[in-house]
């Protein structure tokens, strides 16, 4: 009997000191009777780090100095692990929080009303759905209903994003996310990626701190933001980033926010007049000093955020004027002839929500806008949707799902030209709630397997070996695009030369898009959205055009064509083969879509008046050989009638049909036949 009351004093005293380990202790001379030296100086951190943590966003940080030292003397005050965890959350450091707030309610479970609010969005935050679930119902249980009239739709708010993720995390789509490497990423915030289409080049905005004094803002946390920049090597990995030169960073806060398809031209952010979009030219190798883009666009407002389409005419971005849906909202603004950009409109509630909008970018296809928003179906903080332009409306945005969005804030997308890649900036659980850049690689389908004992093979590979284990490949879904690239030259000298790449639609005779080689390298880079029939002209000054036929109205997937093109001065005896001259099969009638490129002839000889020319018709060797001489004889002349009907004296003009007697390919095959079907100028006089 005595053995047995003995346990029980003991398991009494046991469960006592345990009881007592779960208690708040406070710092006062009660805990801690022995020991007054140390509870002093732990007391004077606590009043210090009190003092910044009231100061709110900017004393976090500096709070958590004296916070931390306090805890060292005594780890078991309720208050004080809830205020580490709040600073640690509040600090870019959210994955050091939890602990400290879910200890601090085994502590104390009514210490504040804000503590089961902070759990949720800890548990958000970590993607522990449910249990964030239950802490916000707890926090809206415990607030006063006056309170809850106020606070009730953010609680509810947040609940449905946790809803979303159990969705997104129990379906994730099949890419592969991976943070880019030390040589991008760094220790403070890096975000804003973009590439230009054939992804040789990567900008993206980073507020690391490096060696200069003027580099450090707020408190000595993070420097300002600033443009870097990285180039691929030849086994496509990005390179050390380097930082931009001084005409694109400033002494305040920069940020890249776009990229024209061919690199050409960036999309900056410069902090003053409310923050507003410029645009820089590169020449060569030097980036001009950014101009700030029209007054219709900027306002004294907030602009963050811009992306043009493919044609560089119409431009996308995100604004906090008055009259919009919400805080943040995407507009659009179109330029015309003279170069002078159309009063913005909103693109409307379809897309923009009362949460905010940003980070816009539009793919190079010319209908599928990506933006990052808090509202729609988000799972926390910005997620990334997509939306099309279909039919004059947009299409209901749609989320990229997990992994691609996290709970955390997932801000700015840039694709490649064939959608296979995505460069995103997230701050995702792994990298503590620090900003970095992902590259993002979509799958594909997933391809069904069959019953087998075989080894099941990698499900993303586009030419898995041949085995029984699973049934076709399955294509990767691509972009439907043709990305065009490569140098411009002269064809004596072959030094590069600065030209004008004019896109025609060949249908409406309409001019796309204008772009310009590089001066210094000669390199260009076109894309060419499928479902058009494009006229290409490749022109410089002094020099003979270059034309190009580019039939995309059947094209519905991704290709990459490298055309390197050399252009001969205007000079007797050069010749250059019109691909854009087109005439009905058997007939000698110019189709209207011809019209552009006879247009550029007529400007050749309107601005060259002392130049003869021939016009000559060639044909393929199908068919009888007079009549393709007449054929082709015909041919010519209606493109002298044309010429002279337009002012040319037609003392200037002459005409030639050759059949098929001059071939420049084989007439073995189609592709052969078809280049042999063609229209020539040629330039016989001075």
């Amino acid at each position: 009997m005595q053995a047995k009351i003995c346990w029980i004093i003991i398991i009494f005293v046991f469960s006592v000191g345990s009881l007592q380990a779960q208690e708040s202790i406070p710092f006062d001379r009660s805990a801690f009777p022995d020991d007054r030296k140390a509870l002093r100086e732990a007391q004077r951190n606590l009043r210090k780090g009190n003092r910044l943590f009231n100061q709110g966003t900017g004393g976090y940080k500096e709070a958590l100095s004296y916070f931390v030292k306090a805890q060292e003397f005594n780890p078991d005050n309720a208050e004080l692990n809830y205020k580490i965890g709040v600073s640690y959350f509040n600090i870019n450091e959210k994955g050091k929080a939890g602990a400290f707030l879910e200890k601090a309610y085994e502590l104390d479970p009514a210490l504040n009303k804000q503590l089961l609010y902070m759990l949720g969005a800890n548990y958000h935050f970590q993607a522990q759905f449910q249990k964030a679930i239950d802490f916000y119902g707890k926090y809206r249980d415990a607030l006063s209903p006056e309170t809850v009239e106020k606070k009730g739709p953010e609680i509810s708010k947040r609940i449905r994003e946790c809803q979303f993720g159990q969705q997104y995390y129990q379906n994730p789509q099949r890419v592969f996310v991976e943070p880019l490497s030390d040589n991008i990423n760094s220790p403070y915030p890096d975000y804003g990626p973009v590439v230009n289409a054939d992804e040789s080049i990567l900008f993206f905005t980073s507020r690391r701190i490096e060696h200069k004094k003027d580099d450090v803002v707020d408190g000595g946390e993070f420097g300002f933001e600033n443009i870097y920049f990285s180039k691929k090597d030849d086994q496509g990995n990005w390179g050390a980033a380097q930082r931009a030169p001084s005409s694109l960073n400033s002494s305040t806060h920069d940020a890249v926010v776009g990229i024209t398809p061919d690199g050409q031209q960036l999309l900056l952010y410069r902090a003053g007049r409310g923050g507003n979009i410029y645009a820089s030219d590169l020449e060569g190798e030097n980036w001009k000093r950014p101009e700030r883009l029209s007054r219709s666009i900027n306002s004294r407002y907030h602009e963050p955020s811009a992306a043009y389409t493919f044609d560089g005419n119409t431009l996308f971005f995100v604004s906090d004027r008055p009259g919009g849906h919400g805080n943040h909202d995407i507009y659009t603004s179109t330029r015309d002839e003279k170069g002078r950009w159309s009063e913005p409109e909103n693109i409307g509630p379809v897309v923009n929500t009362p949460h905010g909008e940003t980070g816009v970018f539009m793919h190079p296809d010319g209908k599928t806008l990506f933006f990052s928003s808090k509202g729609h179906s988000s799972m926390g903080g910005y997620d990334i949707f997509k939306t099309q332009y279909v039919n004059g409306e947009w299409t209901e945005p749609e989320n990229l799902g997990y992994p691609i969005n996290t709970t955390g804030d997932d801000v700015f997308i840039s694709l490649s030209a064939d959608g296979r890649r995505a460069y995103i900036s997230s701050s995702r659980k792994e990298s503590g709630g620090v900003q970095d850049i992902y590259m993002v690689t979509f799958l594909g389908a997933e391809k069904p397997l069959i019953n087998t004992s075989h080894d099941q093979l990698i499900a993303f590979r586009e030419r898995p070996v041949e085995q029984g284990a699973v049934e076709k490949t399955i294509q990767i879904e691509t972009a439907a695009l043709t990305l065009m690239k490569g140098t411009v030259t002269d064809a004596k000298t072959e030094k590069p030369v600065k030209a004008t790449i004019e896109i025609t639609n060949n249908i409406t005779n309409e001019t796309i898009a204008t772009f310009s080689s590089n001066e210094l390298t000669g390199r260009y880079l076109v894309t060419l959205p499928a479902g058009k029939n494009y006229g290409i002209s490749v022109k410089a000054e002094g020099y003979l055009f270059y034309s190009e036929n580019v039939d995309l109205t059947e094209r519905s997937r991704y290709e990459e064509v490298e055309n390197d093109v050399q252009l001969d001065k205007i000079e007797v005896g050069k010749s250059i083969v019109l691909r854009n001259i087109f005439f009905d099969t058997g007939e000698a009638s110019l189709r209207d879509e011809s019209r552009s490129e006879l247009d550029q002839l007529y400007d050749i000889l309107n601005n060259n008046p002392g130049i003869r020319v021939e016009i000559s018709g060639h044909t393929d060797n199908v068919g009888a050989a007079q009549f393709n001489k007449r054929l082709s004889e015909n041919r010519a002349r209606s493109v002298v009638n044309y010429l002279v009907e337009k002012g040319i004296d037609e003392e200037r003009l002459e005409y030639a049909g050759y059949g098929f007697d001059k071939p420049i390919a084989s007439n073995d095959t189609e592709e052969g036949r078809q280049k042999n079907r063609r229209t020539e100028f040629k330039i016989i006089s001075n």
